[in-house]
């Protein structure tokens, strides 16, 4: 299955639903959407909450991937409440690296019409 980063893109805004939570924490203003090496679309958004215990959109779609048991992803964006894409943080970027050695591989969509592979962002992976 072929998915265009068009449709990439409408996958990751469709979940954006931005809201106020307990102590005013913001949750859900950013949407994540990755494709899978097996052709399947994984969704997630962020959790902004105090003491470090938040994750990024990344990592919640990652999780979905992971509990689904598949470990490759082909393309992965992450867009802001407004529709603006942005590029994935150091954290999300060592966490797409260490789920699997082929992902250095994977399409990132910096930008609108910007696509890099994992290994240009993270040309010094920890590990």
């Amino acid at each position: 299955m072929d998915v265009s980063n068009k449709e990439l893109i409408a996958k990751a805004k469709s979940v954006i639903k931005s809201r106020r939570i307990k102590h005013g924490y913001l949750v859900g203003d950013v949407g994540c959407a990755l494709l899978s090496d097996e052709g399947n679309i994984y969704l997630g958004v962020c959790m902004d909450v105090s003491c470090g215990i938040g994750f990024c959109a990344e990592h919640s779609a990652i999780a979905a991937m992971v509990t689904n048991g598949e470990e490759k992803i082909k393309k992965i964006v992450a867009v802001v409440e407004g529709g603006k894409i942005i590029p994935p943080c150091g954290r999300c970027r060592e966490i797409i690296n260490q789920i699997h050695k082929q992902n250095k591989n994977t399409e990132v969509m910096i930008g609108k019409n910007k696509v890099v592979k994992l290994e240009e962002l993270l040309p010094h992976p920890w590990s």
